[in-house]
C-alpha cells in the first residue's frame, strides 16, 4: 500500500475543464489541481480504493463525452494547444449542441410515434377476421386431420379383423370338414365290425374252470317282490312291442314327403297303421277310448301332421295364410316332440318314457288340435260358403227362366240347373249336415230374392243420353252380350227371337240405367263388376258346352256349329264400328250362310277357327287382358278331341264376355261425368214416372217419415221443449233407424225412395249386428280376464270379423267354439273362464241371429253405435262434422268398440253419401211430406 495518493494533473487546456464522476460527485479539474492527501490507515485504504462493481457505465449515445460540444471542446483544445478561449462561450456552445441533439432526438422520436400511430390506424382499419372464427377454423382443421388419422387406424383395424376371421372361418371349415371326415370313417368302420360281428359264427360257451369267488348267497323273492318283477318286465315287452310295431311302418317327415300325396293318403287309412298309431297314441296317454269315434277322428289328426309337412301345397289351399303357417309351425313341433320321445324311448334299455317329454308332446298335441280344428272349420265353411252361392245363382237363372216353356233351350237351362243343384246339395249336407245345409240354403235363396231389384216393365226403353253419338254402331248394344246359343236352322227365330231377347237381358252384364245412374251418384268410381255375374254366365256357358257335347255325339254337330259361330259373331261385331276392317273380316268369316256351306260340304275346320279367334282377340281385347288373351291363343293352337275342342269353346266365350265387360266399363268410364251431373235430375224423372204410372206410392216413404220425426221430436222434447228438430235431423233419425236395425228388412220398411238402396241397408244391417256382438263377447271377456276393456285386441277381432261374415247361424255350435278358441288362442284362460265365456258367446249369437237383442250389454252396444252414427250424419255446419269425424276414434273407444273404427267410417261415410243423393233426387216429395206432417200436428194442437 503507498503512503500516498497521486493525483493525476490536469490536462493542458485548462479552459475547458473535464467532469470526473466519483461516487456521484463532479470534480472540477481546477479544484483538485496538484493536491497531495496524507494517506489513510491500511485499513482504511483498502476499504476506500477497492474497485467499485456498481460502478455506472456511459452510454455511447448518452454520455456527455461522446456528445458533440464535448468532441469539439477536445479538438479545439488541441488544436489551440492550451490557447485561451472564453468559458462562457464554450458553455454556450455545449449547450446549444447538447439542446440540438435533444431537439434531433425527440424530432426522431414524434417522427416513429406518428408512424406508430399511422400504422396503429391502419392495422385498426383493415378487416380482420375473428380470432374465436381462427381458432374454430383451426379446430376444424385439426379435427378433420384427427378423423382422416382415426378412419385410416380404424380401416387398418377392420381389414386385420376381416382378415382374422377370415382365416378363423376356414380354420373352422377344415376342422369341421375333418371331424366330419373322421367321424364317417369311424362310423364306416363300426359298420364293418358290427357287419362282420353279425357274419361270424360265435361258439356256445363251454364249462371252464370256475374261478375262485366267494360264496353267494341266494336271495329268497317274495310273491309281491316276483309278481312286481314280472309285470314290469311284461310291461316293458308290451311299450317294446308296441314301439317296434309303429317303428316298422318307417313313418317319418324324409320318406312322406319322398312319397307321393296320393299313395301316402292310401297308406295312411290302411287298418294296421291306424291300429299301430292308436296303440301308440294311448301308451303316450294321447288318446282316449271313450268314444271309438273321436278316437278314430284323433288318429287321423294325428297322423294328418305328417302330410301337412310333407306335401303342405295338397293339403293346404294356400300356405301363405296366417293360420296356414301356424298350422304348418305347430305339426313340426308336434313331430319333432313325439319322434324325440320314441328315440330316447327306444334307446332305452326298458323302453322307458321320459315324463318332462311326455308333457312336452301332449301341449305340442293340444296345440296342434286347437290349429287344425280352426283351419279345418274355416275351410269348410269357405267351402260351403262357395258352393252355397253357387247353388243361390242357380237359383237366380231358375227364377229367370222358369215362365219361359217354349223352346228347347228353356229345357235344357231346367234340366241343367236341377242336375247341378242336385249334386250342390248333396255336397253341402255331406259338409255341413243336411239341417244346416237346408237352413244356410233357405237363408241365402231368401236373402239373395229379396236384394234382387225388380225387373223393369216391358216397353220401357229407357233412353243413354251419355251413350248417344259414340263411334259405335249401337253401344247401348256394345255394352251387353247376348249368351244364347240355339242349335236352330231357322234364322228367324234365333237371335231376333222373343226367347233370346229374353234371355240376353236376363243374363246383361249392363244393369239397368237408373242403378246405373244411382251408383255412380254414390260412387264416382263405380265400375260394373264381372263378379255377380261370372258364375251365372259361366254355369249358362257351361251348360251350352254340355249340350254341344250332347249334340255331337248325336250326329247334331253342324247345327251346333253353325250356332256358336252365329253367337261369337254376334258378340264381336258389337264390339266394333261398322266399316272398320276387323268388323269387315269377322262379317265375312263367320257369315251364317258361308259356316253352314262348309258344315254341309265338311270341310269346316275348328282348328282354322281357334287360329282365327287367336290371331283376332289379341286386336280387341284391352292391355290389361293380353297375357289371359296370349294364354287362351296358345290353348287354342293345340289339336285335340272334341271334348277338348268344346272346353276351348267354353273359355273363349268366357274370355269374350270378359272383352265385352271390358268395353263397357270404358264406355261407362268415358260417359261417367255427365251420368253423374244428371243423375238427380234423371232419377227424379223416372221416380215421379213411377208414381204418375201408379207403379209406386208414397205410403211407406210417409210412414218413415213420420215415425222418425216422432222419435226425434219426443226426444228433443225431453231435452228442450222450445227447441224445433231441424229436417236434417228428421232424415237423418230415420235414414240411422232404417239401417242400422237388427231385425230382417221388410218390404214395408224399406221407403220407395230408397228402393235402389236395398242391398247396401242389408250389408250395413249385418255389418251393425257384427259390430255389436263381437264388442259384446270382447267386453265380456276382458271383464272375465281382469283386462282394460279399453285395451284393443285387433287381430281378434280382425279373425272374428271374418268369421261371422256367413252370419249368426250355429246349429251345431261350431261357430261358438271357433269364436272362443280365436279368443283363446292370444289370452289364455282357466277351465272355469273359458266355460263361462263360451256360454256367453252361444247365447250372443243365438240372439244376433233371431234379431232380438236381449242381452242387457248388446243393446247398450247397439245403441251406442246408433248414436254416434246419427250425431255424425245430423252435423248441420262443417265445423260439427269435423269434429265428430276427428273425436270418432275416442267415442268409439270410450264406447267399447275401440277395434271398429274403420268399419264404423265406412258405415257412416256409406250413409252420407245414400243420404245426400236421396235427398237431391228425392227432396221435393219429403218437403211435401215433412209440410203434411207439420200441418197435422198444427190440426191436433188445435
Amino acid at each position: 500500500m503507498p503512503d500516498k495518493i497521486d493525483i493525476p494533473d490536469p490536462p493542458a487546456n485548462d479552459d475547458i475543464p473535464e467532469e470526473i464522476e466519483e461516487d456521484g460527485m463532479i470534480l472540477n479539474g481546477t479544484d483538485t489541481a496538484n493536491h497531495v492527501y496524507a494517506a489513510p490507515p491500511p485499513r482504511i485504504a483498502a476499504r476506500f480504493w477497492r474497485p467499485s462493481t456498481n460502478r455506472r457505465r456511459s452510454s455511447a449515445t448518452s454520455s456527455r463525452r461522446n456528445s458533440m460540444s464535448s468532441t469539439h471542446s477536445h479538438t479545439s483544445a488541441r488544436s489551440l494547444h492550451g490557447g485561451c478561449q472564453s468559458n462562457h462561450v464554450a458553455q454556450h456552445l455545449r449547450r446549444a449542441s447538447i439542446i440540438e441533439s435533444r431537439k434531433a432526438r425527440l424530432a426522431d422520436r414524434a417522427a416513429h410515434a406518428e408512424q406508430v400511430r399511422l400504422r396503429a390506424a391502419l392495422a385498426k382499419a383493415a378487416p380482420r377476421a375473428s380470432n374465436s372464427e381462427e381458432r374454430a377454423l383451426a379446430a376444424q382443421k385439426a379435427r378433420e386431420r384427427h378423423l382422416a388419422q382415426v378412419a385410416a387406424a380404424c380401416a387398418e383395424e377392420v381389414k386385420r379383423a376381416k382378415k382374422v376371421a377370415e382365416d378363423m372361418k376356414e380354420r373352422k371349415a377344415a376342422e369341421e370338414k375333418r371331424y366330419r371326415l373322421e367321424m364317417e370313417e369311424k362310423l364306416a368302420e363300426a359298420e364293418k365290425r358290427r357287419l362282420l360281428y353279425n357274419r361270424t359264427w360265435r361258439r356256445p360257451r363251454t364249462s371252464s374252470s370256475p374261478s375262485k369267488k366267494p360264496t353267494e348267497v341266494t336271495r329268497v323273492l317274495t310273491s309281491d317282490a316276483a309278481a312286481k318283477r314280472i309285470q314290469a318286465a311284461w310291461r316293458t315287452k308290451r311299450r317294446r312291442n308296441i314301439l317296434d310295431e309303429f317303428s316298422a311302418l318307417n313313418l317319418s317327415i324324409d320318406p312322406v314327403a319322398e312319397t307321393s300325396f296320393e299313395a301316402m293318403g292310401q297308406f295312411i287309412a290302411e287298418d294296421r297303421v291306424l291300429s299301430a298309431t292308436g296303440r301308440v297314441l294311448r301308451l303316450l296317454n294321447l288318446l282316449d277310448d271313450v268314444d271309438a269315434t273321436s278316437s278314430q277322428t284323433s288318429i287321423r289328426t294325428f297322423l294328418s301332421a305328417y302330410l301337412v309337412l310333407g306335401h303342405p301345397a295338397e293339403v293346404l289351399s294356400s300356405k301363405d295364410g296366417d293360420q296356414e303357417k301356424d298350422l304348418i309351425t305347430k305339426a313340426k313341433e308336434l313331430v319333432i316332440s313325439f319322434e324325440a320321445l320314441l328315440t330316447k324311448a327306444m334307446a332305452s334299455q326298458r323302453y322307458s318314457l321320459d315324463l318332462t317329454q311326455l308333457e312336452t308332446l301332449s301341449f305340442a298335441n293340444t296345440a296342434y288340435n286347437t290349429a287344425f280344428n280352426d283351419w279345418k272349420a274355416r275351410d269348410a265353411s269357405i267351402l260351403i260358403e262357395t258352393m252355397v252361392a253357387s247353388f243361390v245363382n242357380l237359383d237366380a237363372i231358375w227364377q229367370s227362366v222358369k215362365d219361359y216353356t217354349d223352346g228347347e233351350v228353356a229345357n235344357d237351362y231346367r234340366e241343367g240347373i236341377r242336375d247341378n243343384q242336385v249334386l250342390l246339395l248333396s255336397r253341402i249336407k255331406k259338409l255341413a249336415g243336411p239341417d244346416r245345409a237346408t237352413m244356410l240354403i233357405k237363408k241365402a235363396i231368401r236373402e239373395s230374392r229379396r236384394s234382387r231389384p225388380r225387373r223393369r216393365p216391358v216397353g220401357d226403353v229407357r233412353p243413354r243420353p251419355a251413350l248417344e253419338g259414340s263411334p259405335a254402331s249401337s253401344e247401348e248394344t256394345a255394352v251387353e252380350s247376348s249368351t244364347s246359343v240355339t242349335p236352330v236352322q231357322d234364322s228367324e227365330a234365333t237371335p231376333e227371337g222373343q226367347e233370346a231377347a229374353a234371355l240376353a237381358k236376363i243374363f246383361s252384364i249392363l244393369p239397368d240405367n237408373r242403378i246405373l245412374v244411382h251408383e255412380l251418384a254414390i260412387d264416382k268410381e263405380f265400375r260394373i263388376d264381372n263378379s255377380p255375374h261370372s258364375n251365372l254366365r259361366n254355369a249358362v256357358n257351361r251348360e251350352i258346352c254340355e249340350s254341344m257335347r250332347r249334340g255331337f255325339e248325336n250326329g247334331e254337330g253342324d247345327a251346333w256349329t253353325v250356332a256358336m259361330a252365329d253367337n261369337i259373331r254376334a258378340k264381336l261385331l258389337k264390339l266394333l264400328k261398322p266399316g272398320n276392317s276387323l268388323h269387315t273380316l269377322i262379317s265375312e268369316t263367320l257369315d251364317t250362310d258361308f259356316v253352314s256351306r262348309q258344315c254341309a260340304q265338311g270341310v269346316f275346320s275348328y282348328e282354322k277357327f281357334f287360329t282365327f279367334m287367336a290371331n283376332i282377340l289379341p286386336k280387341l281385347c284391352a292391355p290389361v287382358r293380353d297375357e289371359q288373351v296370349k294364354t287362351l291363343a296358345e290353348d287354342m293352337e293345340t289339336p285335340g278331341s272334341v271334348s277338348e275342342m268344346i272346353d276351348k269353346l267354353f273359355r273363349l266365350l268366357h274370355v269374350i264376355d270378359l272383352l265385352s265387360l271390358d268395353y263397357s266399363n270404358f264406355l261407362l268410364m268415358n260417359a261417367a261425368p255427365t251420368l253423374i251431373k244428371q243423375s238427380a235430375g234423371y232419377e227424379q224423372r223416372m221416380f215421379a214416372q213411377d208414381l204418375d204410372a201408379g207403379r209406386i206410392t208414397l205410403a211407406r216413404t210417409k210412414r218413415w217419415w213420420n215415425d222418425a220425426a216422432v222419435n226425434v221430436i219426443t226426444e228433443s222434447d225431453r231435452r228442450d221443449p222450445l227447441h224445433r228438430p231441424t229436417t236434417q235431423k228428421i232424415y237423418a233419425r230415420g235414414l240411422v233407424d232404417l239401417a242400422i236395425a237388427t231385425a230382417t228388412l221388410q218390404e214395408n220398411d224399406l221407403p220407395e225412395t230408397l228402393n235402389l238402396d236395398r242391398a247396401r241397408i242389408i250389408r250395413i244391417r249385418a255389418e251393425s249386428a257384427r259390430i255389436a256382438t263381437i264388442a259384446a263377447i270382447f267386453l265380456n271377456a276382458k271383464n272375465l280376464l281382469k283386462r282394460d276393456v279399453r285395451s284393443q285386441w285387433k287381430p281378434e277381432a280382425s279373425r272374428m270379423w271374418d268369421a261371422l261374415k256367413t252370419g249368426f247361424l250355429d246349429p251345431d255350435e261350431s261357430l261358438s267354439a271357433r269364436l272362443l278358441s280365436i279368443i283363446e288362442s292370444g289370452h289364455p284362460m282357466p277351465a272355469s273362464t273359458r266355460s263361462q265365456l263360451a256360454n256367453t258367446i252361444t247365447r250372443l249369437l243365438q240372439q244376433a241371429e233371431r234379431g232380438r237383442l236381449t242381452d242387457p250389454l248388446i243393446k247398450v252396444l247397439f245403441q251406442r253405435l246408433k248414436t254416434h252414427a246419427f250425431n255424425r250424419l245430423s252435423a248441420s255446419s262443417s265445423g260439427e262434422r269435423v269434429r265428430f269425424a276427428s273425436t270418432a276414434s275416442e267415442g268409439l273407444a270410450s264406447s267399447g268398440m275401440a277395434e271398429f273404427v274403420p268399419q264404423v267410417s265406412e258405415i257412416v261415410d256409406t250413409l252420407g253419401k245414400m243420404g245426400e243423393v236421396d235427398q237431391k233426387a228425392h227432396g221435393i216429395w219429403y218437403e211435401q211430406i215433412a209440410k203434411e206432417f207439420e200441418d197435422m200436428g198444427q190440426d191436433v194442437d188445435e
